[in-house]
């Protein structure tokens, strides 16, 4: 939810405005404070008083994570050509130090890479080693090596992709996302608004989920392709609508004397 409809408005929004989005989206009015309050102590949000209401907006690093989110999200799954190099990390991380192993492991799989285990992620993605420059220096307590290589005699790319990757559960995940959303038309702002939040919540799964393999290297009848097609259309068609919607609830919590941004 923020990414999607505070990302975009650099004037924030009333935290009234939030609780209420939040309880669009099934969000009891307890629960929804106790996240906001927690967002706020975690860093995520900052806020400001307005009289009796405070104004919340994302603090810098956040809204900069927020941004790096959103461009995998929304660029995940676009056809892309190979030059037939893989890149491989080698990760080690001392054994009292599980916690960063953790991290690290993460945010490997949020780039993309897959395990071939003892330690070993890779991708054909060439172009993320500068991704795993920055988990190394994010992460002192671990050592990352880098390789650049193309697959030799030895070995066969498919047995190595599901070594790597389940791409079985990836395709079922996608088939589950179309079953979901292919068909569904709703028909009220706040309902538009609850579907296109659902629908990003969904999607942004998939880069942790999908290692974007070559075209050539899937199986067929992969159905993530027709999953990228629904998610930009519907994306599309429901954009403006949701938007719409969280606008007028900022507006609505307005208070007297203030114009609305």
């Amino acid at each position: 939810m923020l990414g999607e409809y505070v990302l975009p408005a650099p004037d924030g929004a009333w935290q009234e405005t939030l609780v209420s989005a939040l309880n669009a989206l099934d969000y009891k009015t307890q629960a929804a404070r106790q996240a906001l309050a927690r967002s706020v102590s975690g860093g995520w949000l900052r806020t400001e008083r307005h009289g009796r209401r405070s104004r919340a907006y994302l603090t810098d690093e956040t809204a900069r994570m927020l941004q790096s989110g959103a461009e995998r999200i929304y660029g995940f799954g676009r056809p892309w050509e190979w030059d037939g190099r893989w890149l491989l990390v080698v990760l080690r991380v001392p054994e009292d130090q599980r916690e960063v192993r953790h991290l690290v492991r993460t945010q490997l799989a949020w780039a993309g890479f897959g395990s071939l285990g003892n330690g070993v992620w890779i991708t054909p993605h060439v172009e993320r080693e500068a991704e795993a420059e920055a988990m190394a220096r994010d992460a002192s307590a671990a050592e990352l090596v880098s390789f650049r290589a193309e697959l030799g005699s030895l070995g066969h790319p498919a047995r190595l992709i599901a070594q790597a990757w389940d791409l079985a559960e990836v395709a079922d995940a996608y088939e589950q996302f179309l079953a979901r959303f292919v068909r569904l038309r709703p028909k009220t702002p706040e309902s538009v608004f609850r579907a296109q939040t659902e629908l990003v919540h969904e999607w942004r799964r998939f880069p942790f989920l999908d290692p974007d393999l070559p075209e050539e290297m899937l199986p067929a009848g992969w159905p993530g392709s027709k999953a990228r097609r629904v998610f930009e259309q519907q994306h599309a068609a429901w954009h403006e609508p949701a938007q719409g919607y969280f606008r007028s609830l900022d507006a609505v919590q307005q208070p007297p004397g203030r114009r609305a941004a």
